[in-house]
């Protein structure tokens, strides 16, 4: 070897007794520890505030899907006036999935969006689009008055619906998931899901009032039109609050950081979609087969049982809609119970609940509905509704902590809305489907069970994020108090992992959560 050769390349003796002498001379690495000014303190004025806007805007935007469920009787008789009912109500059932279709391609577009510009205002244009589209249906001719271009016009609508409403609860549940506090955020991130079903509730009431107010006749003729025009003057309410709401204080750490390393000269570059898919494809998976149980059974409840005790129990249009109103508010109001519980027992626990509940209760409940009475028919809607409020109690809280703040949004838009997509919006025409295919009004309890033995698997290969920080964030407490009692148990709390927060990437940043970079390929950190 040249003697010219570079120490640090040389394997001669008196390089490595250099390299040796250099190694003593350096102080010894000393672990980062947890400081006072990496904890985020929420600003509770700004807590209130994003809770009340997105879910006034998650409200809005679930009222307008369930309008349509709960006219899908009547859609299907002014928009398909031709064909028998059997087709009639298939078309209708058929054109709700049709509008899960556009979801997935919403949750890819909104979901990149949204980590790029920021949550707030994707969510805004979201609600615009859907209050929009929702409205324009209540306008639309029927098909009586220009034939086959009527449905193809509906179709169009619903799809815009359902590609805005892609980019709605991925973006809702990951905003208030990092705006909330690491102990409060399963009750915190619950209260979306009470706005939906409350939205749902809504719903089912202003078309229950003009079923009771109006003939059939007159409900196919124009009644029908009067809840989609309502989500003109919703949206405009809606649009109002989710404009005055600030962008979350993870994701504005992030958006700082990335700010930051561009003036240095570091800028890294965002994952695309299949990034994203390849940086977190396992927790992307997991989240789909969980969504899909979750889903089967609260549109079950929401969107086809409507339907169900109409075609096939016989009850007239109202009372099929009205028996389903008491349910629906009833669980709205126990799903933050069931966040709230996540928050002390974990959120497996309580998931573990929701997927065994209905195992175990699908078959009765199903039973009691066909009975006849009412009260057994509400005794089975109420069995099925103990598992919707276990799972979605908690779905909000979990599934944006499976990713990482960087791409959250765009991952929740990926996995919610295919799954969404495949088991929720076709739930109703796959149980009705399986009912015309085995002659059996049994077989949707069995189709739920089936989805839930699978989710129950998926949460067993789930970590447990309950009172724990948000991937690639810092911890996130309440008040200053609890801030420094968090510092200073930090050894000893079996909750935080020191060594995995992201000091290193973005450093601390006083009053503000920090975001790790995006995981590369194949690394992305599932805990």
């Amino acid at each position: 070897m040249s003697k010219d050769a570079p120490p640090h390349i040389s394997g001669t003796p008196e390089s490595s007794a250099k390299a040796r002498a250099r190694k003593l001379r350096m102080p010894p690495l000393r672990r980062r520890r947890l400081e006072f000014d990496d904890v985020n303190v929420v600003d509770k004025a700004m807590m209130k505030k994003a809770v009340g806007g997105t879910v006034v805007g998650n409200t809005m935007e679930w009222f307008d899907v369930g309008v349509y469920g709960y006219l899908a009787v009547t859609m299907g008789a002014v928009f398909l006036s031709d064909a028998d009912k059997d087709a009639q109500l298939l078309f209708s059932l058929g054109v709700f999935a049709a509008t899960f279709i556009a979801r997935p391609l919403g949750g890819v577009v909104f979901g990149r969006l949204g980590d790029r510009i920021g949550r707030q205002k994707t969510l805004a244009i979201t609600l615009i689009m859907m209050a929009a589209s929702t409205f324009i249906i209540g306008l639309l001719p029927s098909y009586d008055t220009i034939g086959i271009w009527a449905p193809i016009l509906l179709v169009l609508m619903k799809l815009l619906q359902g590609f805005s409403t892609g980019g709605e609860y991925a973006g809702a549940t990951t905003f208030v998931s990092e705006y909330a506090s690491d102990k409060r955020r399963g009750f915190l991130a619950s209260i979306l899901d009470l706005g939906s079903y409350m939205g749902f509730a809504l719903g089912a009431a202003v078309v229950s009032v003009m079923q009771l107010l109006l003939s059939e006749s007159d409900m196919v003729g124009w009644g029908w039109r009067i809840p989609f025009l309502i989500a003109g003057p919703l949206g405009a309410f809606a649009i109002y609050f989710r404009l005055k709401i600030e962008e979350s204080p993870a994701f504005q750490a992030t958006l700082d950081a990335q700010e930051a390393s561009a003036k240095a000269g570091d800028e890294t570059e965002s994952l695309g979609t299949m990034g994203i898919f390849r940086a977190y494809w396992r927790p992307i998976v997991l989240a789909m087969v969980l969504v899909a149980a979750v889903n089967s059974v609260g549109y079950a409840l929401t969107s086809y049982m409507p339907s169900y005790l109409t075609d096939s129990k016989g009850y007239d249009p109202v009372h099929g809609t009205l028996l389903t109103i008491p349910v629906l508010v009833v669980m709205a109001l126990c799903i933050p119970l069931a966040g709230k519980l996540s928050d002390r027992i974990g959120r497996r626990p309580v998931l573990w609940i929701g997927a065994g509940s209905t195992i175990v209760l699908a078959v009765p409940a199903f039973m009691l509905i066909g009975q006849g009475p009412v009260a057994t028919t509400l005794l089975g809607l109420l069995l099925l509704a103990v598992p919707v409020t276990f799972y979605v109690g908690n779905l909000a809280a979990t599934l944006p902590s499976l990713f990482q703040t960087s791409s959250r949004y765009g991952a929740m838009g990926i996995s919610y809305n295919v799954a969404t997509a495949v088991f929720g919006g076709t739930a109703p025409l796959i149980m009705q489907g399986l009912i015309a295919l085995t002659d059996n009004d049994m077989s949707p309890a069995y189709w739920l069970m089936f989805t839930s033995v699978a989710g129950a698997i998926a949460v067993i290969f789930m970590k447990e994020s309950a009172q724990r920080p948000m991937p690639g964030s810092m911890p996130s407490v309440d008040t200053e108090a609890e801030a420094y009692e968090l510092v200073a148990g930090q050894d000893e709390n079996p909750n935080l992992d020191v060594d995995s927060l992201p000091f290193d990437t973005l450093g601390s940043q006083q009053g503000t959560q920090s975001d790790a970079d995006p995981a590369p390929a194949g690394t992305a950190d599932h805990r």
